[in-house]
């Protein structure tokens, strides 16, 4: 399998369990990054791609990532050296609550693409189970870790289904964590949303709340989606 090459980096993700898509990427380039942002955290980072991005879009001189899976680990890690921002990256081969309850540090900027199929069903793989399912990463665990972790002025910024979007709301504002940006996605203008953006921080604020439509017929992409990931897809 070649590496996905976007326009400033390449990830290579035959050993990852999920591949490069769109929810990762978008959370990538949605995310509000602060100027003054000098601290990152993925959460389970996988391919790293969303790490990668905030290299990209940031000066931040930490960039961190946390995936529990090792061959996804190796890869994130294999990805980063070969970055042309090798010096601020760096994955951590841990889980989460392991994690949160080890380090003191904290950040200032937190993200995360959470597995979130909740299905009873698995598929037998269980490297791909581990990645897809949200037994991995219950929102739970993601809300009251991050709690722990954020630095007073930071934020917060995750991509979850939007059935989920309001549970979600709800969990993190029992552990002080308010929602201030949120992106409604669909795929098309007739379909139903299908998932949802969502950026928290520790003050409560106005609500800023938008809708993003990615293509109006097959591969005619919006204006709107085009100019959110055009600094990062080859072909837009």
């Amino acid at each position: 399998m070649q590496p996905f090459q976007f326009k400033h980096f390449s990830v290579a993700q035959d050993r990852a369990a999920m591949k490069i898509g769109t929810d990762g990427v978008l959370l990538g380039a949605w995310a509000q990054i602060d100027p003054e942002v000098d601290t990152i955290l993925d959460i389970g980072a996988g391919t790293g791609v969303i790490a990668l991005q905030m290299a990209q879009r940031s000066a931040a001189m930490t960039i961190d990532a946390l995936e529990i899976d090792a061959e996804a680990y190796e890869q994130c890690t294999e990805n980063f050296e070969a970055s042309p921002w090798a010096d601020r990256l760096f994955c951590y081969h841990a889980g989460l609550l392991e994690f949160a309850q080890e380090i003191d540090d904290e950040y200032e900027l937190l993200v995360s693409n959470p597995p979130f199929y909740t299905a009873d069903f698995k598929s037998g793989d269980s490297q791909r189970d581990q990645a897809r399912f949200e037994d991995a990463l219950p929102f739970e665990h993601l809300v009251v870790c991050a709690a722990k972790l954020l630095a007073e002025n930071g934020s917060l910024a995750v991509i979850v289904p939007y059935d989920a979007a309001d549970e979600f709301i709800e969990l993190a504002e029992q552990v002080g964590l308010f929602p201030f940006r949120r992106c409604d996605v669909k795929g098309r203008p007739e379909v139903a949303a299908k998932r949802s953006l969502l950026q928290f921080s520790k003050k409560e604020q106005k609500l800023e709340t938008q809708t993003l439509i990615i293509e109006t017929a097959r591969h005619q992409y919006t204006p709107q989606y085009t100019e959110l990931v055009q600094d990062f897809y080859l072909k837009m």
